[in-house]
């Protein structure tokens, strides 16, 4: 991998991460447009890891206020009850699901989950899903001339069993083309979670998955095509645009619609299946140097 291909692929990786709209679909598709070699799963974990170092770095307050909160409930009872000590405990039993499936499906994620074929379809499918959760979120918040405005869910109301399907929803992820952010996010509108609350916690809950899937690809940095130098140099390019993704995308979501991700996700996967399908684009263009 050249130092030009890692610049664009840490930019691409920061770009997206964030949005729901895939960003190991987007890693993936960048070197398959570009006639590269496909980055890889190993890759895409570590370059993560300065994406969710700008999570860390945004949400500084809200994470030392969970950590400290969480780390006293473990000796002082009284601090059970405390919203910001169950939320430490709610990250951990969301977590759950990613770290089981990810491990078990290893294999399946670095090979054939990476065909274009199936990137196509879970962006559509997603995109769509996505639709369907804005819509409703949309018709709550706005009400309509026969139906009264419907006060969504905040995290002060999340419990273990909705902490689980966030964690599932996030565990989808795992095949390129959902989104991380984009499945947990509808996932939480579609249980009645405001926006902000729903990407609040989508943000949070990625952090544990997500650094721990970088440390464990680390030993797989320098295998391949793709060596340590232009690897971290991503990762803080991803860092650096993953920051200010953030901070725009947390105010977007407070007045604006996911709309314009739902259309770009659909017509993005009908394009793809076009290329696919007229022989422009080979399903597994950039895999032979793996």
């Amino acid at each position: 991998m050249s130092w030009f291909e890692s610049f664009v692929l840490g930019l691409v990786q920061g770009l997206t991460e964030f949005l729901p709209i895939s960003s190991s679909a987007h890693l993936r598709l960048t070197a398959a447009f570009a006639g590269w070699h496909d980055p890889g799963a190993a890759f895409t974990a570590i370059t993560q890891i300065g994406t969710e170092a700008a999570v860390l770095i945004y949400f500084r307050k809200d994470i030392a206020r969970i950590v400290s909160a969480w780390f006293r409930s473990l000796t002082n009872r009284s601090m059970r009850s405390n919203h910001d000590a169950q939320m430490g405990w709610l990250v951990i039993v969301g977590s759950i699901p990613i770290g089981v499936l990810g491990v078990t499906f290893k294999d399946q994620i670095e090979g054939p989950f990476r065909d274009l074929r199936l990137i196509a379809t879970t962006l559509i499918v997603m995109g769509i899903v996505l639709g369907i959760a804005d819509r409703l979120a949309a018709r709550d918040e706005t009400g309509g001339k026969h139906r009264a405005i419907k006060e969504r869910k905040s995290l002060k109301e999340l419990g273990v069993k909705d902490g689980l399907i966030f964690g599932f929803c996030q565990a989808m992820a795992l095949i390129p083309g959902v989104s991380r952010s984009g499945a947990t996010i509808s996932g939480g509108l579609l249980m009645g979670y405001s926006r902000e609350a729903a990407a609040r916690y989508s943000f949070l809950l990625a952090i544990p998955a997500v650094l721990a899937s970088g440390v464990f690809e680390l030993k797989d940095a320098g295998e391949g095509h793709v060596s340590w130098g232009p690897t971290i140099f991503a990762t803080f390019i991803a860092f650096g645009v993953g920051y200010a993704v953030i901070a725009w995308f947390m105010k977007f979501i407070t007045t604006k619609s996911f709309m314009p991700f739902v259309i770009y996700r659909v017509l993005l996967g009908v394009l793809l299946f076009a290329l696919v399908g007229a022989g422009a684009l080979s399903p597994h263009a950039g895999e032979s140097a793996g």
